[in-house]
């Protein structure tokens, strides 16, 4: 099989902010594997979560040097290229999964859900993503969400903020206020408190309705994950903490449910994984999403079914998306019926 990377940038609409800065662009790679006529077509994303950073040039120059092993397999001959694609940071593991697995789906002519016997309309609201600012301007932030997407069901604010828990709730509050009945609110505080103030704003957010928290102490705190669990009124959910399978058995005992994202699995196969080993240690299921396309959010919407909550928004905040996949359905993010992910790619204007 022929592997080919090619990157393209995509530039935010609105940057996001979190605890630990702003992105408002970022350089993808589109992977391309191809074999006997069909073309399956993967993403690899950069990001950085502090203690770990996997950058385009990283990515794009780990794919570049293993292409040439991976030549002489077939697209099928998943179980002899593990061992081979293990050795690629994770994001660029997840190009090469996903390319397999619509490639699979072009191969057999169905849809990637389809095949695994999902049902597709059993698919939750997708979340969009309010990033830490002033509360005037997140207020904003909703206002335009809202603007764009009519039937919106569900929202995450991210919380974190370096100025502290005052900022939070002032930010939070005003938000509430302005957040319509029904629609679903979860926060994430991507590592940003220590335990005290995550204590604390557990208490304080559950009497505001908010539905979970994610990720509320840094990785390095893990320790404190199950007194923070045991106090919470709330779900505790982990994402930064939880990168493969391979982390849910010691999070078991000390949290709710894991988020998962296609580039710190390291793709499809890996993230099936991690849906059976923390529905058998009982955990619930999220999914997330970096500066991902419409290319990586469309792929692990093929598995959205199996999920508890989604939070597939990031291509919904591009400027110049160059894929179509999945179509933004009643709040819902749904995959088509076009074989493999189902997607189709077009150029786009350049920005400045």
């Amino acid at each position: 099989m022929q592997v080919t990377v090619t990157p393209f940038t995509v530039h935010k609409r609105v940057p996001l902010t979190i605890s630990r800065g702003t992105t408002a662009h970022s350089t993808n790679l589109w992977v391309r594997v191809r074999h006997d006529d069909h073309e399956g077509w993967g993403e690899a994303t950069p990001f950085s979560i502090g203690t770990q950073t996997q950058t385009t040039g990283q990515l794009q120059a780990a794919l570049s040097a293993i292409a040439p092993t991976l030549s002489p397999y077939h697209p099928l001959d998943r179980q002899a290229l593990e061992p081979h694609l293990n050795t690629l940071p994770s994001a660029a593991r997840a190009a090469i999964d996903i390319a397999l697995h619509d490639w699979l789906g072009k191969q057999a002519g169905l849809p990637l859900w389809q095949i695994l016997g999902l049902n597709r309309h059993a698919i939750g609201p997708t979340a969009v993503t309010i990033g830490i600012n002033t509360p005037e301007r997140a207020c904003q932030r909703l206002q335009d969400w809202q603007a764009q997407i009519p039937d919106l069901k569900s929202v995450k604010v991210k919380l974190g903020n370096p100025a502290g828990m005052e900022a939070d709730r002032a930010m939070m509050s005003a938000l509430r206020a302005h957040i319509p009945l029904g629609v679903k609110v979860s926060v994430d505080a991507n590592g940003g408190w220590d335990l005290e103030s995550a204590i604390a704003m557990a208490q304080w957010l559950s009497d505001r309705g908010i539905a979970y928290i994610e990720q509320p102490l840094s990785p390095q705190q893990d320790g404190s994950l199950q007194q923070l669990s045991t106090t919470s009124p709330l779900p505790i959910f982990v994402d930064e903490s939880c990168f493969t399978s391979h982390d849910i058995p010691r999070l078991a005992g000390s949290v709710h449910g894991i988020n998962i994202k296609l580039m710190k699995a390291g793709g499809l196969t890996e993230a099936l994984r991690m849906i059976h080993t923390a529905q058998a240690h009982g955990l619930a299921v999220m999914f997330g999403c970096y500066s991902d396309s419409s290319l990586a959010n469309t792929a692990l919407a093929q598995l959205a079914p199996l999920a508890t909550h989604l939070d597939l928004d990031s291509h919904l905040n591009l400027r110049d998306d160059p894929f179509d996949g999945a179509t933004l359905t009643q709040g819902c993010l749904l995959p088509n019926d076009l074989p493999g992910l189902g997607l189709t790619h077009h150029d786009v204007p350049a920005t400045h």
